[in-house]
C-alpha cells in the first residue's frame, strides 16, 4: 500500500518546495510558529493555483484552547464556506465541550456549511478533525464520535507531545478506525523516524512541515524592536525545506515498496 504525505504550509513558497519535494497533498495555515490559524482566502487562491495540489485549510479562528464561543463558532461555520469557495479541497478543524468531548453539535453545524459549498460548486469535500483530538478525554469516544461525523481524515500524535511518543495508542488508532477513517500521524514526523513509526503505528499516511529556519532578507535592521512572540527574532523566516519533504518523500516510496 502507497504511503500519503501531507505537508503543512504557511505560505506560497512552503508551498511550492513541498511540491517540489514530493508531497501528496497539502495543510494550508497561517502562523504556523503558534500552531496554525485559518489562512487567508487569498492565500487559499493562490496556493491552490500554483500547485495544483489537493489543499486543505485549516480552520482555527485563534490560538489556544478548542472551546469556541457562539460567535467563533458562527465565523468558523461562514469561513468553513468560504475556504471551499475559494478552491480549499477540505477542511482541517476541531471544537472541544468544556468538559473535553468533541462538540458533535458545532462540528455538524461547521462541517454542513463546507459540505453545502463543496456541493454548489460540484466537488467533494474532504473533512479533518485536527490535533484538538489529542487533548479531548477520551480518544476512542472521539473516533466513534469522529465515524459518526462521517469524517475522512484525523490528524493525531496519538495524545503525546510527538507522534512517536504516541506511538502505542497512534496504532490502536489505527486498528479501530480500519478503512473508515484515515489515522494521519503527525507531530514530530520525521524522514529519520519515518521508518520507525510506520512500523511501530502500522499507519499509512504522515504530516510534517519539514520547516527551515532562513535567515530575512532585510538588510537594513532595527535591532531591540520586537513585533511579536518573545525570544523570537524579527529577522528569521520559517518555511518548508524541499529537501526534508524530498527525503521524506523517499523514505516513505522505499517503504511501500
Amino acid at each position: 500500500m502507497s504511503c500519503t504525505l501531507e505537508v503543512c504550509v504557511d505560505s506560497v513558497a512552503s508551498a511550492l518546495a513541498a511540491k517540489r519535494g514530493g508531497a501528496d497533498r497539502l495543510e494550508l495555515c497561517a502562523n504556523l510558529i503558534i500552531g496554525g490559524t485559518t489562512p487567508s482566502l487569498a492565500l487559499v487562491r493562490q496556493v491552490k493555483t500554483v500547485t495544483g495540489l489537493p489543499v486543505r485549510a485549516l480552520l482555527r479562528p485563534r490560538f489556544g484552547d478548542f472551546c469556541y464561543d457562539r460567535y467563533e463558532l458562527e465565523q468558523m461555520a461562514e469561513t468553513a464556506s468560504e475556504l471551499v469557495a475559494a478552491g480549499a479541497d477540505g477542511i482541517v478543524t476541531g471544537v472541544l465541550t468544556p468538559d473535553g468531548a468533541l462538540d458533535k453539535d458545532a462540528l455538524r453545524m461547521i462541517y454542513a456549511s463546507a459540505l453545502r459549498a463543496g456541493q454548489d460548486i460540484g466537488r467533494p469535500t474532504a473533512l479533518t478533525l485536527h490535533r484538538a483530538f489529542d487533548v479531548c478525554r477520551d480518544p476512542f469516544a472521539a473516533l466513534e464520535d469522529a465515524k459518526e461525523l462521517g469524517l475522512a481524515t484525523i490528524l493525531t500524535s496519538g495524545q503525546a507531545a510527538s507522534a512517536p511518543q504516541g506511538a502505542a495508542l497512534l496504532r490502536k488508532l489505527v486498528e479501530l478506525a480500519g478503512s473508515e477513517i484515515e489515522i494521519l500521524v503527525g507531530a514530530g514526523v520525521s524522514p529519520a523516524n519515518l521508518p520507525s513509526l510506520a512500523a511501530e503505528t502500522g499507519a499509512h499516511a504522515f504530516h510534517l512541515s519539514g520547516k527551515q529556519v532562513l535567515d530575512s532578507r532585510m538588510t537594513f535592521r532595527r535591532e531591540g524592536v520586537p513585533m511579536g512572540l518573545p525570544g523570537f527574532s524579527e529577522f528569521e523566516v520559517w518555511q518548508t525545506s524541499e529537501e526534508t519533504i524530498c527525503s521524506a518523500r523517499q523514505v516513505l516510496d522505499n517503504l511501500s515498496l
